[in-house]
């Protein structure tokens, strides 16, 4: 599924947008985050310099979980008195709820290493979600994800330019 958006979202913005701007809004949506920006940044997608990428995909990535970490408990309670909206809050509690366990239990080292291993449901997003609704502070949230953002990064720069790199020569 990554992998399909990645490529729509490459192909439908490529003639209008550079290919750093296309990662750096790719690491910004959840779901796809820093993956999915060094998947396009790759050889096979964008051809995006991998140093150039990094730190494009990273800033791309950390930019919204401030944002997520100091407000979103807030806008879940506003979402659960909106008619349209209240579906999707609970949804999102429930996500967090499925994923609390792990963070809770090994504190700091279950964020990162939620945030940090690539798996699908993963990624500093829905860590930032899970921290924010366990009342994580705040700083030891960030550092925790900062932290599982260079693990992934690491992973999916050998995946990304590594193999698939390999691959697209």
């Amino acid at each position: 599924m990554t992998d399909s958006l990645v490529q729509g979202l490459t192909s439908s913005l490529g003639g209008t947008l550079s290919g750093e701007l296309i990662i750096f809004i790719i690491s910004m949506i959840p779901i796809l985050e820093l993956r999915g920006g060094l998947l396009a940044a790759s050889p096979a997608l964008l051809n995006v310099p991998i140093l150039r990428a990094i730190p494009i995909c990273i800033i791309g990535n950390l930019l919204p979980i401030p944002f997520i970490l100091l407000l979103i408990e807030n806008a879940l309670n506003w979402m659960e008195t909106v008619p349209g909206l209240c579906k999707i809050a609970l949804w999102l509690r429930q996500k967090a709820d499925k994923n609390k366990g792990q963070i809770e239990a090994y504190g700091f080292i279950g964020l990162m290493l939620f945030v940090g291993i690539p798996l699908p449901g993963t990624g500093a997003w829905t860590g930032s979600l899970v921290a924010a609704l366990l009342h994580m502070k705040f700083w030891k949230a960030i550092a925790a994800i900062l932290l599982g953002i260079t693990i992934a990064t690491i992973i999916m720069s050998f995946l990304s330019y590594g193999l698939l790199g390999a691959l697209a020569r």
